[in-house]
C-alpha cells in the first residue's frame, strides 16, 4: 500500500484564478487546470527566485517532489501559450500557512487580511496575497 500523499505548504491562495487569451470567446477555449501547490512552486522559484532545496522547505516537501511539481507547471504554462489555451488555477494537494482550508478551489475577492499576531484586519486587495503585507499595527505578516 502505498503512503499517503503530504499536503503541501503554500503562503497563501491566489488572487486570480482564471486566465485566458483576449478575443477568443470562453466557449472556444480549452482548458489547462495549474493546481494551487504548482502556483506555488512557479511562484516561489520564478517570481521569488528561491532555489529548489529553499523552496522545497518553504512547502515542506522534498527537493525531487519540488522539481516535478515545477516541471509540470512550467509544461501546463507552456501549452497554454502555445497552444492558446486558457489556464484555471485550482485543487491540488495543499494547506495554507500550515491551517486554514487544505485542497479545493482558491478563495474569490474580497474578506480581509489579518494579523496573526495582533488581530489588526485590513481590507484584501484583489491579485495582491494577504503575505505581501505587513501589520500597520506592529509589522507581522498578514494572512488571508
Amino acid at each position: 500500500m502505498p503512503r499517503p500523499m503530504k499536503r503541501r505548504m503554500v503562503g497563501g491562495e491566489p488572487g486570480f484564478t482564471y486566465f485566458k487569451p483576449q478575443g477568443v470567446p470562453m466557449r472556444d477555449l480549452d482548458e489547462v487546470i495549474l493546481s494551487v501547490d504548482e502556483y506555488e512552486a512557479l511562484r516561489l522559484a520564478d517570481m521569488g527566485g528561491l532555489s529548489q532545496d529553499e523552496a522545497a522547505k518553504k512547502m515542506e516537501i522534498s527537493q525531487p517532489t519540488f522539481y516535478r511539481l515545477l516541471s509540470s507547471a512550467r509544461r501546463k504554462i507552456s501549452q497554454a501559450l502555445v497552444k492558446g489555451k486558457a489556464i484555471r488555477i485550482q485543487g491540488g494537494n495543499y494547506m495554507v500557512n500550515g491551517r486554514g482550508r487544505m485542497g479545493g478551489p482558491a478563495l474569490g475577492p474580497g474578506g480581509a487580511c489579518k494579523c496573526p499576531k495582533c488581530g489588526a484586519t485590513v481590507p484584501h486587495q484583489r491579485g495582491v496575497p494577504c503575505y505581501d503585507h505587513k501589520c500597520p499595527k506592529c509589522g507581522t505578516q498578514m494572512a488571508r
